[in-house]
């Protein structure tokens, strides 16, 4: 014996099963807490790229398993939950996490309410005066205390892990704290494109962070080939500056003699002359017993040369007076032979 099925699940399922086939992405939606006008707005916002169907899970597992030209697809199955919906298009699975994730609103979290994603309190001041408010934040586990007359929460803590049911104490502290924690909007949970099956939170790229991972990858990369020595476009020219550098450096640590370091070769021995000098205690004065021997030997030099004229001068005295006596006038002879001597004198003179 059969059971009876409604002729409109059989043909809900058929409707199911061809959108799924003919849908180049195929996304779950869980419309848990979503308000009817909310969904309304969304509907219309997005009617031109985007096709959502409302059904039971029962029906769109039976339409899943129906569809047998996409491998892997019987997988969304299991992935139904809370209040489920088909999401039809044909945009790329990021842009479409993107899109929908920007049409969400925040709002408060109700007691029964399930945490979209980890809820955490920040550490600060709060509003509250002192009084029981420091137990009720204890009880949710807040560490409180008063600073400057109002109560202070002491250290960030999470309250709620993602999936955890808020209670009524937890869901009226966070409304009074003013976080809220919901979310208003279309939750998209699972994404199925060209066999690919993709989860949430990989969907969920934060750009400017994935910006940055490749800043950093491609910072590292050249990092290891400058230090690896591996030419690339980008590392050629700083390459060859590090070898000239690293030459250079080699050069003047081992004395190496070349165009581009001689002078500070010469500089560098000359530091170490003055260094060598200082710590030998070397002066440049000249020891007084050396200098009264050179002073010695000078001076015979110096009684020398006062000498030489001395002898010039006693030979040319003689010069000098036999020029006087022979440019001397003749004189007559006086009476009584005074002339004699004079005669034998001069011929005395004449004969040495």
């Amino acid at each position: 014996m059969t059971a009876h099925v409604a002729d409109w699940k059989k043909d809900a399922v058929k409707k199911y099963a061809k959108l799924i086939s003919e849908a180049k992405v195929v996304g779950l939606l869980d419309m848990t807490s979503l308000p009817a006008a909310q969904l309304a707005k969304m509907r219309g916002s997005l009617r031109e790229t985007v096709t959502i169907v409302m059904g039971r899970k029962r029906l769109f597992r039976l339409a899943f398993e129906q569809v047998k030209d996409k491998p892997g697809i019987e997988e969304l199955k299991e992935k139904l939950a809370g209040m489920p919906a088909l999401l039809f298009t044909s945009d790329n699975p990021f842009t479409l996490y993107k899109t929908l994730d920007k049409s969400k609103s925040s709002a408060p979290a109700k007691a029964g309410s399930v945490a979209p994603k980890d809820i955490v309190v920040q550490a600060g001041p709060t509003q509250f005066a002192p009084g029981p408010i420091i137990s009720e934040l204890g009880n949710v586990g807040l560490k409180a205390g008063i600073e400057d007359g109002k109560v202070a929460i002491k250290e960030d803590a999470t309250v709620a892990k993602e999936g955890d049911v808020i209670d009524e104490n937890l869901s009226s502290i966070l409304l009074r704290l003013g976080i809220e924690p919901m979310e208003i909007g279309l939750n998209l949970t699972h994404v199925y494109a060209d066999g690919t099956l993709f989860d949430k939170k990989v969907l969920a790229i934060d750009e400017q962070e994935y910006l940055d991972n490749i800043s950093q990858a491609s910072r590292w990369a050249f990092n290891l080939a400058f230090e690896a020595a591996y030419p690339t476009a980008d590392n050629t020219e700083l390459l060859i500056k590090k070898a000239f550098t690293d030459s250079k450096a080699l050069a003047l640590e081992q004395n190496i003699m070349a165009d581009v370091v001689a002078e500070e070769l010469l500089t560098k021995a000359e530091r170490q002359m003055l260094s060598l000098k200082s710590t030998a205690n070397i002066t440049d004065e000249v020891p007084k017993e050396e200098a009264k021997e050179e002073d010695k030997k000078e001076e015979p030099k110096e009684e020398e040369k006062k000498e030489e004229p001395s002898e010039e001068k006693s030979e040319e005295q003689p010069k000098e007076e036999k020029k006087e006596e022979s440019t001397a006038p003749l004189t007559q002879p006086e009476a009584g032979g005074a002339d004699e001597p004079r005669e034998t004198k001069h011929e005395e003179k004449e004969n040495q």
